[in-house]
């Protein structure tokens, strides 16, 4: 089926977010008819999101742009349990402080991409703790575990590879994917939720909540999901050799975040336009056909685009600034990314590889290896000498020192008292 009639499916087939789907021509016509309410799982395991959450928080937007409602669902009784999903080894176990100190400070992120509230198409954030902390345990499995063998359960992806790298699977992981579906069961229930999305590496947790709705509570629910996104470079989204992309800008300044956007492989401009940003697809088309050097100006556009909407327009024009006057200008911005350390240190110098190491968060053998290879600039200049003492001598006159890592990434050292 190619041609659909709800808006929903038309926008997100066209912009790349569609993998699969149950029951495709049913959930078109529902999706004409009615208000499709439909959720997405968030685990809690890190005090924010990352790039690699980006793709599915879109298909929220999207859903509601086109007059659905979307519930974000909070993990923090899954957390507990740990999604082996696309995981080599078992996540650590947290604390419950530190679930929900991480699920406050995820909150935030999405009130940016979606309208919250009462009305038909507001968005509702639920959390899984309120109906898994109290499930009686032998209770549960007599009711729903029949529902579930272990023979289709091993024939998931998220369970065979594990199994197949000879990689341990616990007992307490293995049980992530009944939660799971009975989590969709309980949305069913308490907010009329008639769809799961999520990354295509879910799919088998998301068919087991859709054949659980239809057995228990005689529903027609739908599953649906998004490509694995990676770079065309085969690069998972959301991690580099730096460090995660996270999505709160206390963890990651805006302008790393733009520039994480503006480094976009040249293959990949159209697809990251489609699925990142709200453009009009008849515009990204003519920025997709922008070749050579002017490929930078679509680049310009996705992480302008993309920043605006995650930290605001007055970040993103702050970040196009600070780049044009870094880059293009080959200038000292000081709107760069900022180490402040006392004066006193400078005063007395501290060792070129020490002072990396500590401003870009690297370790003293990388600080070394970047400085021996000419891969470090102080003040824009090649620095090679690992043990050069960086003092106040190297201040400019804007009483700052710019240390660089290659073209893209720049950092200023502030003295203070």
């Amino acid at each position: 089926m190619n041609e659909y009639t709800s808006d929903f499916l038309k926008e997100i087939t066209r912009r790349g977010f569609f993998h699969q789907c149950t029951d495709i021509e049913a959930l078109d016509q529902k999706a004409s008819r009615q208000i499709i309410p439909a959720y997405i799982g968030f685990d809690c395991t890190a005090e924010s999101l990352h790039v690699g959450s980006l793709l599915p928080i879109m298909l929220l937007r999207w859903l509601q742009r086109t007059g659905h409602k979307p519930i974000v669902l909070m993990g923090g009784g899954t957390t507990k349990v740990g999604d082996p999903s696309g995981k080599d080894e078992s996540r650590p176990l947290l604390t419950d402080e530190v679930i929900n100190k991480n699920l406050d400070s995820i909150k935030k992120i999405f009130s940016k991409y979606l309208k919250f509230g009462n009305a038909p198409t507001d968005a509702i954030m639920v959390n899984n703790d309120d109906w898994l902390k109290n499930l009686d345990y032998i209770d549960f499995l007599r009711e729903y575990g029949p529902h579930f063998t272990i023979n289709r359960m091993l024939a998931f992806d998220s369970v065979k590879l594990r199994l197949e790298r000879e990689q341990p699977l616990s007992f307490l992981e293995f049980n992530y994917m009944i939660l799971q579906a009975y989590d969709f069961l309980e949305l069913s229930r308490r907010s009329n939720c008639v769809m799961q999305m999520g990354g295509s590496d879910q799919w088998g947790n998301i068919i087991n909540g859709v054949e659980l709705g239809r057995r228990i509570d005689g529903k027609q629910l739908f599953g649906l999901t998004t490509p694995l996104m990676t770079s065309s470079s085969g690069a998972k989204m959301g991690k580099t050799a730096e460090g995660a992309i996270w999505l709160d800008n206390k963890l990651l300044p805006a302008y790393d975040f733009w520039q994480y956007w503006r480094n976009t492989e040249d293959e990949d401009i159209g697809k990251f336009l489609r699925l990142f940003t709200e453009l009009p697809i008849k515009e990204i088309e003519s920025l997709e056909k922008l070749k050579g050097a002017n490929a930078n100006e679509a680049k310009k556009v996705l992480a302008n685009e993309v920043t605006k909407l995650c930290h605001g327009q007055d970040a993103a024009t702050l970040s196009a600034k600070t780049a044009m006057e870094t880059f293009e200008g080959f200038g000292t911005s000081q709107d760069l990314p900022a180490f402040k350390i006392h004066k006193n240190k400078l005063q007395s110098g501290i060792p070129a590889f020490e002072l990396f190491k500590l401003a870009f968060d690297i370790s003293g053998g990388e600080a070394r290896r970047l400085i021996k290879g000419k891969g470090g600039k102080v003040n824009d200049s090649i620095i090679d000498d690992e043990l050069k003492m960086i003092s106040n001598h190297d201040l400019a006159d804007d009483r700052v020192i710019k240390l660089s890592i290659g073209k893209k990434r720049h950092i200023l050292i502030r003295p203070i008292d």
